[in-house]
């Protein structure tokens, strides 16, 4: 191995292992007027102009951040928002996570769909309109694992035009197996970036290994996926540092694996059975600042509005730099057609159907893209 091939091969926590939570905190949140004027006025920002764009100092700039980001989003993406449906497959869950209704702790029925039942949900997902679909699981590696994974998208592969998977981390050659099947986009959260806390949020499972999450995207790149998702739970600590600390992550990994396309989730903490209060308040005001700053600081990235948001407030966002939105969302395991009533992972908050969705987005003067391309084109 040579020099050149090392340095591709190292992972991001030697990245992130330079840089101080409390000091990122302090530099944003000591940004001032003129630094947000320069990051705005700026033809290409960076990490220093994302700090400013996300501090307190940015603020009274909202609706010139918002003009900026409408207008990049247009010239990259047109008007258009591309429409998926997540389809849980499982809430077995092997970790304890404070935050999240499929914790191992939470002592409710659990399911994981047959190959009938998963058939039956495609269906009826299809019915909807939908030919983008989004697995996600639980992590329970005895039951749901590469194998079941493997089976799942050879089974519904031919029903739609693009699988996307949010599943536990797996190593590099089990994401090479998924992308040869079909998997086009692999979505891991790191949750929160803050390694003191990172323990007290999962403090069992292998979800708890910070360290082995934190390389996730790195396996996933190397696999050559072609797109990777990331994100964190906003709510669990202060959002403008977790999300610098992401923007940090999807910036290593643009100049890295620049083969690979990129997305942005912003999952805001919702209710669900047994879980924590958020620690952060996280407003409408800041998620839109945030939306803002992650266009500006990237005009390529795609940025991903769940139904975990309220009808107002993802009706704001369509052209403010949101790309892809899911509808008519079921976040349990059979909850579209075999069993409405197992337990949900969390409470969705915009409940309209999907083709109410559409009209909606339509009514901005945008278009819903169910079906754009198919992966093996």
């Amino acid at each position: 191995m040579n020099n050149q091939d090392r340095i591709v091969q190292k992972s991001f926590v030697e990245v992130f292992e330079n840089h101080s939570w409390e000091e990122i905190s302090e530099r944003i949140n000591s940004k001032q007027e003129a630094d947000v004027i320069r990051a705005i006025r700026s033809p290409k920002r960076n990490l220093e102009d994302f700090m400013a764009l996300i501090s307190p100092a940015a603020e009274p700039f909202l609706e010139e951040m918002a003009q900026v980001s409408h207008q990049l989003t247009k010239e990259r993406f047109g008007k258009t928002i591309q429409m998926y449906a997540p389809m849980y497959v499982s809430n077995e869950c092997q970790n304890i996570c404070t935050y999240c209704g499929f914790s191992f702790n939470n002592r409710v029925p659990r399911k994981t769909l047959s190959d009938s039942e998963l058939l039956e949900e495609v269906e009826a997902i299809k019915a909807l309109g939908f030919q983008h679909v989004l697995l996600v699981s639980g992590e329970a590696n005895y039951t749901v694992n590469i194998n079941y994974f493997s089976n799942a998208v050879k089974l519904i592969r031919d029903k739609f035009a693009n699988i996307s998977i949010e599943v536990q981390p797996l190593e590099q050659e089990e994401y090479e197996r998924l992308q040869e099947l079909g998997v086009y986009a692999v979505l891991v959260y790191q949750e929160t970036y803050h390694r003191d806390t990172y323990k007290v949020y999962h403090p069992k499972g292998k979800k708890s290994n910070f360290n082995y999450r934190l390389e996730t995207p790195d396996r996933v790149g190397k696999a050559k996926v072609h797109k990777i998702g990331l994100g964190v739970l906003l709510g669990l600590e202060a959002w403008r540092t977790d999300s610098f600390f992401c923007a940090l992550h999807l910036d290593y990994l643009q100049k890295t694996y620049w083969q690979s396309k990129y997305s942005i989730s912003f999952p805001r903490m919702r209710p669900a059975e047994g879980i924590i209060e958020p620690n952060v308040i996280v407003s409408d005001k800041n998620l839109v600042q945030l939306i803002c700053a992650y266009r500006m600081f990237n005009p390529d990235v795609e940025l991903s509005i769940s139904t975990r948001e309220s009808e107002k407030f993802r009706e704001s966002v369509v052209p403010l730099g949101a790309t892809s939105m899911s509808a008519e969302s079921k976040t349990n395991p059979g909850g579209y057609a075999v069993e409405p009533e197992t337990l949900e992972q969390f409470e969705i908050c915009d409940e309209r159907p999907a083709s109410a969705i559409a009209n909606m987005i339509r009514k901005k003067g945008y278009e819903p893209v169910w079906k754009d391309w198919f992966v093996g084109q």
